[in-house]
């Protein structure tokens, strides 16, 4: 394996263990919201319990995602960069205001959600959360802006050695940007609602105490798979329309063409499988009832991820060879005198931290589920400080 194809897999690898926590925050985030909503309105208890064991196990997720973004960005000027100083002046714009939404914005909203317990007045700490989840999305779409201009480079032209931006409104109504964002944010919804499946089952089947909790915890899971699933099938299909004129080789390697099926068929099997099997056995609680069925929920509970991460290998091996599609190869944005020994130990390196954040976020995601919302740490109560005993007289 020579440099450049070093290089890509490392891209590749450091990619797809980022994605996996990108996928969760984006949909967690909403369906987190939704549920404090549902407490506000209603002032049952058990909603506003719901949101703090699923938004601790969002939390979870979010802390240790972000390091897993800086090492992605640390890549661009480690590996690539020939692609900042080609396409910089255009790349560079959607990338530079996802660091500041997703930095600055969802960063201070999610402080102020957390500590904001018992202190904020309610509806402005609702209005957190929300705010959190629009930032999460809104820094998704520039992510998205970007990735879609290495896939269609609409709104720029040559001059000398460089792309330069000429029309900042086609980066934003880029065809490979209109479909390609609502499909993410399906799957993201896709993913988050399955999580809540999958733990809610977990816990179902072990006959919990928290019997109420869980079940509509897997209603709420199951519909949201269902509107998730839909989008994200709807929306995939969708792109077909004009892939074909974009980008007329996308699927005709082995590895892209592969990784469609795979993503295809996970992405039908499971909405088949909401739509005519958990959805009408919600009816009565049978879905939370039926304990034989709770197993095979918490083995579905992966097939989400496996899912986005085939699609993200679709959208990106389908590029090949461009880094920018029909303008700048990969093997000429690579930066220049990196060595084979450089490359393997930045592998090693980011693989490792990236790898250890993964299996961190397991873990600590899978000791929350197991431990259940009997004990809480978000949103607890500080415990009162016991007034001075007086001073006797003497």
């Amino acid at each position: 394996m020579d440099v450049l194809d070093l290089a890509r897999l490392q891209f590749a690898v450091t990619g797809s263990l980022h994605f996996l926590f990108v996928v969760l925050t984006l949909g967690l985030a909403p369906l987190v919201a939704i549920m404090q909503t549902r407490a506000l309105i209603s002032g049952d208890p058990l909603f506003e319990r719901m949101t703090r064991f699923w938004g601790q196990i969002y939390v979870i997720n979010y802390a240790l995602g972000v390091f897993t973004g800086l090492v992605m960005e640390f890549q661009f000027g480690l590996s690539w960069s020939g692609l900042s100083h080609f396409a910089g002046d255009v790349f560079g714009a959607p990338l530079a205001i996802e660091t500041l939404v997703a930095f600055f914005l969802e960063s201070t909203f999610l402080g102020l959600w957390i500590f904001g317990w018992n202190r904020l007045p309610k509806k402005l700490h609702l209005a957190c959360i929300w705010l959190v989840a629009l930032t999460a999305y809104a820094s998704a779409f520039w992510i998205m802006v970007a990735n879609s201009f290495l896939q269609n480079p609409a709104g720029s032209v040559m001059r000398g050695d460089h792309l330069a931006l000429t029309d900042f409104g086609a980066l934003l109504t880029n065809p490979s940007l209109v479909m390609a964002f609502p499909h993410v944010i399906g799957a993201g919804l896709f993913t988050g609602s399955f999580v809540i499946i999958g733990g809610s089952a977990y816990h179902l089947f072990r006959r919990t105490s928290e019997q109420e909790f869980f079940r509509r915890s897997l209603r709420t899971g199951v519909l949201w798979a269902f509107i998730g699933s839909t989008l994200a099938v709807g929306f995939g299909y969708a792109q077909f329309a004009f892939i074909g004129e974009l980008q007329p080789d996308k699927f005709k390697g082995a590895v892209p063409g592969t990784a469609l099926g795979v993503m295809i068929l996970i992405g039908q099997l499971i909405q088949f499988i909401v739509m005519l099997g958990m959805l009408p056995l919600l009816f009565r609680n049978l879905l939370a009832r039926f304990r034989w069925v709770h197993p095979l929920l918490m083995i579905m509970t992966p097939l989400p991820f496996v899912a986005a991460i085939t699609g993200w290998l679709v959208r990106e091996v389908g590029r090949q060879p461009w880094l920018v599609y029909g303008k700048l190869s990969v093997a000429d944005a690579m930066s220049p005198g990196l060595t084979k020994g450089m490359i393997t130990l930045s592998f090693a390196a980011f693989v490792g931290v990236l790898g250890l954040l993964a299996v961190v976020d397991y873990v600590l995601i899978a000791r929350t589920v197991r431990r259940g919302p009997t004990r809480l740490d978000l949103g607890a109560v500080e415990p009162a400080e016991p007034s001075p005993t007086p001073a006797l007289a003497l």
